[in-house]
């Protein structure tokens, strides 16, 4: 049996998805995961809009609006990927942060907590057999697009997810040893052995 560590230490990002992707109350669920993430304040600022069928070709056009908005030099080919991922992924989740920058809740606080669920929406995907990616870039900065998702200023993106079956079985991740990044405090500045290893 399949333990709940077993599933964070196994959990892979992938964009090798199908259908079919989680619907009705399981989608609800895994969302739902998303609402138990820390919350300073209790401001909510998560916000999910979904993409399918239909719905993917406009929001591949929109992005490919976008690129060009802030990268005018990008290559035809380059929208063209671009545009083709977009409209094929099985599900698209816009990830959106209703954020409050006038509140005395930091404002990086508000966007941890936006990124502490979509990291619990990640694992909920996979303890429940779906694959998923968190994608962002530079188009995440476009207020054009934003708004076009319901998410005028001071409210933002945070990316996409891309959301589906996986295609094939996911490879084990290969995972750095913990042991490099913690360290016991004694007063000092702590040293990581990580540190270490990338000066090297």
């Amino acid at each position: 049996m399949t333990s709940p560590m077993d599933v964070l230490l196994s959990r892979a990002s992938t964009d090798r998805l199908k259908e079919p992707a989680p619907a009705g109350a399981q989608l609800e669920q895994i969302l739902a995961t998303a609402l138990r993430a820390p919350d300073h304040g209790r401001l909510q600022p998560w916000r999910y809009v979904i993409v399918q069928g239909a719905a993917r070709t406009i929001l591949a056009e929109k992005v490919v609006a976008s690129t060009l908005r802030v990268a005018p030099q990008t290559p035809q080919f380059n929208l063209d990927k671009r545009r083709q991922r977009m409209a094929t992924m099985p599900m698209t989740i816009v990830l959106g942060m209703h954020l409050r920058p006038e509140h005395k809740i930091p404002l990086w606080e508000q966007e941890m907590s936006v990124g502490a669920g979509v990291m619990n929406i990640l694992n909920a995907l996979y303890a429940e057999g779906f694959g998923g990616i968190w994608v962002s870039g530079p188009i995440t900065e476009d207020p054009v697009l934003a708004a076009e998702f319901g998410f005028e200023p001071p409210h933002r993106l945070a990316g996409f997810l891309f959301v589906g079956t996986p295609d094939a079985p996911l490879p084990a991740p290969s995972r750095p040893d913990p042991a490099g990044f913690m360290a016991m405090w004694d007063g000092s500045p702590a040293v990581f052995a990580q540190d270490r290893n990338n000066a090297q």
